[in-house]
């Protein structure tokens, strides 16, 4: 099944990133917090007051309660609006 943002919304994926310590060790992220980085999966075509500035692929930081969370396919998605979108992240 595949997912297709409308209008401004932003179809997301979370971004997994694991900490390890000096020594090598990968530690465990089920008790951490979420990080807000989130890469793009899918955007909308915009309106005609909105013109989409991400594109798929990229990474951006989003706010912790905001969008809609669902699951599909056991992935975890977020859908939100391009206003909700606070930063794209760049190297």
């Amino acid at each position: 099944m595949k997912l297709k943002p409308m209008a401004d919304n932003i179809l997301l994926k979370q971004h997994e990133s694991e900490e390890t310590t000096v020594s090598g060790i990968i530690l465990a992220t089920t008790n951490k917090e979420k990080p807000a980085i989130y890469e793009v999966v899918s955007v909308g075509p915009g309106t005609k007051d909105v013109q989409m500035l991400v594109k798929p692929g990229d990474m951006v930081v989003v706010g912790k309660y905001n969008g809609t969370d669902i699951t599909l396919d056991k992935v975890d998605y977020k859908f939100v609006k391009q206003d909700d979108v606070l930063a794209v992240v760049t190297d």
